[in-house]
């Protein structure tokens, strides 16, 4: 029997992250959300994540700071980046640096899933 993998949602939108904890949950992954970067670092050591879902532009710490603290730390969960503000040149930046995708918001549901299974097959 397979374990059941853990994803994180980062979004400061809470109907953002709920409706995305109802997708990813809906597909059989645990889920845990945070309404920042901030507290999810907190959480780091506590919790183990076999995937990370960031909102791009949030409040204090971006997804892209976020994504650049974690790389630089060597923790290597992939990341998904989602976004209101899609930006080429943040896109390709992150894409560049090892980010597993980059979604616009309205996303497609099979998009983030599409996403989430090449994440944990890497």
């Amino acid at each position: 029997m397979s374990e059941v993998k853990s994803i994180a949602i980062i979004d400061d939108d809470a109907s953002v992250l709920d409706a995305t904890e109802n997708l990813v949950r809906s597909y059989g992954f645990k889920v845990c959300k945070f309404t920042s970067a901030e507290s999810y670092l907190a959480s780091i050591g506590d919790i183990e994540i076999d995937c990370l879902i960031t909102d791009v532009q949030m409040d204090g710490i971006s997804g892209v700071e976020l994504s650049q603290i974690l790389w630089e730390s060597g923790v290597k969960t992939p990341i998904i980046f989602i976004t209101a503000f899609p930006d080429e040149r943040i896109r390709n930046r992150v894409m560049a640096a090892g980010a597993i995708g980059f979604l616009g918001k309205p996303f497609e549901s099979k998009s983030l899933i599409d996403c989430i299974e090449r994440a944990l097959t890497n």
